[in-house]
């Protein structure tokens, strides 16, 4: 069975920077199962994944726009001091804000303080090495959720 639109495919997964630097992995945890075409993946891996089998192993290199994006310099911006009241603020501390966002603390003066809301893996090439460990249907109750249930996946 190949991986096409609602099927789940179960696959374990190590990311890579370019230089070689683990980023995530599934390696001593279940693997990742989800939801084929509903989104639940960037783009660039579900892509990278269509078609592809149970026991098959590959290599994934996906640029930003298919990733996380490019950075944005719209989503740097610096913010009062005061805006965290009197919490200890250190460069790479993240905060959610009222819009449910979370930004990164990338600089801090006595003032004001630089916060960037762009993902952490904005602008970053990323390298995975993909194992599909199992490739099954869909019940019709994930394709109408539009992800997966049960065991490694996601239950109300």
């Amino acid at each position: 069975m190949q991986i096409t639109k609602n099927k789940v495919a179960a696959i374990h997964y190590t990311l890579r920077d370019n230089e070689g630097n683990i980023i995530d992995t599934s390696d001593g945890r279940d693997p990742l199962n989800y939801l084929h075409g509903a989104g639940n993946l960037i783009a660039g891996m579900e892509e990278g994944l269509e078609g592809k089998s149970k026991g098959d192993k590959l290599q994934l290199k996906i640029e930003p726009a298919k990733g996380y994006g490019e950075k944005d310099p719209a989503m740097i911006q610096e913010v009062p001091r005061s805006a965290f009241g009197d919490q200890d603020v250190r460069k790479g501390m993240k905060f959610s804000t009222n819009h449910g966002n979370v930004v990164t603390v990338t600089e801090v003066g006595l003032e004001s303080v630089t916060v960037d809301a762009n993902h952490e893996l904005a602008g970053v090439e990323l390298n995975f090495d993909v194992e599909i460990v199992d490739v099954r249907n869909a019940t019709s109750d994930e394709i109408s959720h539009g992800h997966v249930h049960g065991a490694g996946g996601h239950q109300h």
